[in-house]
């Protein structure tokens, strides 16, 4: 491929090979016309001679022998070792004792993908997919967070005076974050309720519902896991009540439900644990204003650095 400074590309080169092989025109004056050197042109002059308008391409620079590249038997054993372990080029490079880029090279050359992309059981690359329209599927998720009591927890005053609030049977207690989101744009609706039974499982996908519709997205269809509240008939009523279909991931494959999952660590990271609290109030109280900057201003790496009310339909045009 030419660069992008290329005084010929390869129609130039054929124009000007044709000027001296067929034309007749000598080679110097071919190389002032097309304004490269005497050596250019008789270069692709000789090209085409030899190969045709074909020869007119780059050809690869790949040299024809490689006598110092890594032996078969050790690329197998490398290939081999990616996908029993799943490791990376580092872990690769050491036990097969080549280089880190050795071990990078023999996986790009069998076309092994990043360990970034692949999941994480099986190995291999992940599936991504995404709904066409808001609303087609909402993931469902709880999350439960430990309560902050009056004064601070732990990122206040330290492990040792912090330690007694993790007590279960004495401590302040769990939230419960009950999150719906839309699998199209990753709006997000949010409640901290006290538990997660399936009557609190399945009054919160009513106000879920409720929400979304307010916001001109009509729920069809919800994917939960198999957690207990969302096995009961109370749950399976509150869908058909709805209007909606339940679905449920496979056991043991959080994967599925993904983008909930995602949502709970940004909400951690970015609201829960961005800086220490002196009471659960303190906290609670700050969501709301999180909740609607991640909806309406938050860049979202996802939908290409959008927010999620960006891809509701005139949403984003009513927040002010």
């Amino acid at each position: 491929m030419s660069h992008r400074n290329a005084p010929l590309t390869p129609t130039g080169r054929l124009r000007l090979a044709r000027c001296v092989v067929d034309d007749g025109w000598p080679l110097r004056r071919a190389a002032e016309r097309f304004q490269v050197s005497h050596t250019t042109a008789a270069r692709w002059a000789g090209r085409y001679r030899q190969l045709g308008p074909a020869g007119m391409h780059d050809l690869s620079s790949r040299p024809h022998h490689s006598p110092r590249q890594t032996p078969a038997a050790v690329e197998q054993q490398v290939v081999r070792l990616r996908r029993e372990y799943r490791i990376g080029p580092v872990r690769l490079a050491a036990r097969c004792n080549i280089a880190a880029s050795t071990a990078h090279r023999i996986l790009v050359r069998h076309h092994l993908p990043t360990l970034v992309v692949c999941d994480r059981a099986t190995g291999e690359p992940v599936r991504r997919y995404e709904r066409s329209r808001p609303g087609e599927l909402v993931h469902i998720d709880v999350k439960k967070l430990g309560r902050i009591p009056d004064g601070g927890g732990h990122k206040v005053l330290g492990r040792a005076a912090g330690s007694p609030n993790k007590d279960r049977r004495n401590g302040v207690g769990y939230a419960y974050l009950h999150t719906a989101l839309d699998d199209h744009s990753r709006l997000a609706y949010t409640e901290d309720l006290p538990d997660e039974t399936a009557a609190a499982c399945a009054g919160f996908l009513t106000r879920a519902v409720a929400w979304f519709a307010g916001h001109g997205v009509t729920v069809e269809r919800v994917l939960t896991d198999n957690a207990w509240a969302y096995t009961k008939n109370t749950w399976r009523q509150t869908c058909h009540e709805l209007g909606i279909s339940p679905r449920w991931t496979r056991p043991w494959r959080p994967q599925t439900n993904g983008k909930v999952e995602r949502f709970h660590r940004t909400l951690l990271d970015e609201w829960a644990y961005q800086r220490p609290y002196t009471s659960d109030t303190e906290r609670r109280a700050e969501f709301p204003d999180w909740l609607d900057w991640y909806n309406y201003h938050r860049p979202h790496t996802g939908i290409g650095g959008h927010p999620p009310a960006s891809r509701v339909t005139n949403l984003s045009g009513q927040h002010t």
